[in-house]
């Protein structure tokens, strides 16, 4: 596998993060489940890609700055086929490396109470649960996390 910085419109970054929002759909039942703003190229300072030896993008995540001290962890998805492979956490190490090298202290994120792998994830990775934060204050279905760098 080989992980690298693609731009946010990139095709397999796209294909991506479409395979989660279809995924999420089904699990919430609602196309429109995300409680916050969407990332959107203009606020995620990093997107990483996964390519496997065919090329072929297998899993993302990306950095979203939140001040000059802070950033929030969006988009981690594996494809189902998959998962189970490291990929992941291969994924998350770099993202965490890439916060600290911009100076940041802290990475949040939100995950849903019906993703139950990604809280095995999150929580095996090191990630500690918190009061939801900004958007997500008000969401009974958001689960928050933080990691200290």
């Amino acid at each position: 596998m080989i992980v690298r910085p693609v731009d946010w419109d990139d095709p397999a970054s796209v294909a991506l993060r479409t395979a989660q929002r279809d995924e999420l759909t089904i699990r919430y039942n609602d196309p429109n489940s995300e409680p916050g703003p969407a990332p959107s190229a203009d606020d995620i300072s990093l997107f990483l890609v996964a390519f496997d030896n065919n090329g072929e993008g297998i899993a993302c995540g990306g950095l979203r700055a939140l001040d000059d001290r802070h950033g929030e962890v969006k988009r981690m998805f594996v494809r189902p086929d998959r998962r189970g492979s490291g990929v992941a956490t291969l994924i998350l190490r770099q993202l965490e490396d890439a916060a600290r090298a911009r100076g940041w202290n802290r990475l949040v994120l939100e995950t849903g109470d019906r993703q139950p792998d990604a809280i095995r994830f999150y929580e095996r990775e090191g990630y500690t649960r918190i009061p939801n934060y900004g958007h997500y204050v008000d969401s009974p279905l958001s689960l928050c996390y933080e990691l200290i760098l």
